[in-house]
């Protein structure tokens, strides 16, 4: 049956702030689904890059997930002062500055590439995560209050699907302007001048892709920019605490950020190396340019995954759907594991189905009931996204000192376990 929130016992030591009334903004939702779009797209290209940039400068897997390491640090160093920025000046417009910072970052691939610079491809990425961190931390809560309390489980589940929706089509297209490119030499076998302009030469279809991301990017900032004053009646509480770290007091809330920093690790570890573990000769056995696209699939699943999802939250207990998927996450990875060939790889892709519900699900389990102090709990939810940094380095270090990406799989399974068990905690309403 649907879950409906149920209202805070007076006796709560800690209690929880009745939902806010959704605000009125109509169609205001389409733009929101935008963002959405447009920020799972721009993180999703690190999956393709990774493997560029790791052939360019020779990288081991360990450096080469340094990518993800800049990337996600944004999340834990501009999460709270993102939060502090939209409270200020308000949801539209915090998507604004956002977008703007989004799109800095992009240009930045320019000198990146004309100067062959891997520190300045990480700074680039790191410039370009700030303005998705401030996004994001305007479109989960946002998507929340556009409707009535309790569908908000399905209604964030159905614009993650919009988020899957450019987590397919980014990397299909950046797979065949940045992957395609590859020449028949590689890094490894040339030295001083040659290796820079190589490097150079390779490195040109990044700046180019990303320059035309910019310029998307730009058109939907102006869009939002228009429309700055079409929300009424947003509300945001003064924060207490440590720019909100007082709500990790609450036990759900608390235990749903962990889930929250695990299963973005778990998920962004396995997009990283999807198309290396595909290329090795147990697996598919073919050049990366040639199965790039392949992890469009991956994020296929998901997409498929959030728009079945909506329409089953409404029915099931979130949590209950959301145990059922981690666990299924846990199959997948153990059948991919202990296979060769086409099931090796197709179960290992098959885990972004199985992702679809995650984050949305976690996100509206542990913000239940946050009211006017949801852009805090967006906050700290976005500081636990650094689990997409930390989790991912820690896979490429086991895969470099094991040999073996197989192995390395045994860390996102011990994080799926872990969310699990959150989703068996946060079964019944807050």
């Amino acid at each position: 049956m649907a879950v409906v929130p149920e209202t805070a016992s007076s006796t709560d030591p800690n209690p929880v702030e009745d939902n806010a009334p959704p605000v009125d903004a109509p169609g205001l939702q389409y733009f929101v689904f935008g963002l959405f779009f447009i920020f799972g797209g721009i993180t999703s290209l690190n999956d393709v890059i990774i493997p560029k940039l790791k052939e360019l400068f020779t990288l081991n897997y360990t450096q080469a997930m340094l990518v993800q390491f800049c990337f996600f640090t944004a999340y834990l160093l501009v999460g709270i002062p993102g939060a502090k920025l939209v409270k200020r000046i308000g949801y539209m417009r915090g998507a604004v500055a956002g977008l703007l910072t989004m799109m800095v970052g992009c240009l930045l691939f320019i000198p990146a590439s004309q100067t062959a610079t891997y520190a300045l491809f990480l700074f680039a990425l790191f410039i370009l995560a700030s303005g998705v961190v401030i996004v994001q931390v305007v479109a989960n809560p946002l998507i929340s209050l556009l409707g009535p309390p309790r569908t908000a489980h399905s209604r964030l589940t159905f614009a993650q699907a919009f988020n899957s929706l450019g987590t397919t089509v980014f990397p299909i297209v950046g797979s065949i302007v940045i992957l395609g490119s590859l020449a028949n030499v590689t890094a490894d076998e040339l030295s001083g001048a040659e290796l820079l302009a190589y490097r150079q030469a390779e490195s040109e279809a990044i700046w180019q892709g990303y320059l035309g991301v910019a310029a998307l990017i730009a058109l939907v900032a102006l869009a939002v920019w228009l429309f700055r004053n079409r929300l009424k009646g947003e509300e945001h509480a003064p924060s207490s605490g440590l720019g909100g770290f007082d709500l990790l007091k609450r036990p759900r809330f608390g235990y749903g950020a962990l889930s929250i920093f695990l299963y973005v690790g778990a998920e962004v570890a396995i997009g990283s190396i999807v198309i290396n573990y595909l290329a090795q000769e147990r697996v598919l056995g073919q050049p990366e340019s040639a199965i790039g696209w392949m992890v469009g699939i991956y994020w296929f699943g998901a997409m498929v995954g959030r728009f079945i999802g909506s329409a089953a939250l409404r029915v099931f207990s979130p949590g209950k759907i959301l145990a059922f998927n981690a666990t299924g996450a846990i199959l997948l990875i153990l059948v991919s594991a202990n296979t060769d060939g086409a099931l090796a790889g197709y179960s290992l892709l098959a885990v972004g189905l199985m992702n679809s519900i995650m984050f949305p699900t976690i996100f509206s389990l542990a913000c239940e009931k946050l009211g006017p102090r949801a852009a805090d709990g967006s906050g700290i939810i976005n500081v636990a996204i650094f689990g997409g940094a930390v989790v991912p380095v820690a896979f490429g270090a086991l895969a470099d000192l094991t040999g073996s990406l197989a192995m390395a799989l045994a860390l996102p399974a011990a994080c799926y376990a872990i969310i699990a068990g959150f989703g068996i905690f946060a079964r019944r309403p807050a």
